[in-house]
């Protein structure tokens, strides 16, 4: 199952590369089906990430990929901004 999201992920990039952002894959979870990945660039600030989480990426890689229940962005401190 890694791989086949992988191969997504690499077919989802290029739209999110276009508006300064970018996915990263940080785990699969074949037991659940629940991909983890961080959305950085632009989409990790972007107030509409989560549409772009669950509208875009998340339903590109059920329709894709048998077993894929769920994808969550995963927000790394690092990256986070400061309140």
């Amino acid at each position: 199952m890694r791989t086949q999201v992988e191969e997504t992920i690499e077919v989802i990039r290029p739209a999110l590369q276009a508006d300064g952002g970018d996915i990263v894959l940080k785990e699969v979870d074949e037991a659940t089906g629940i991909v983890y990945v961080t959305l950085v660039g632009a989409c990790g600030t972007c107030p509409t990430s989560t549409v772009t989480l669950k509208a875009g990426i998340e339903r590109i890689m059920r329709d894709r990929i048998d077993g894929v229940t769920e994808v969550i962005n995963v927000v790394d401190p690092e990256l986070a901004i400061p309140e």
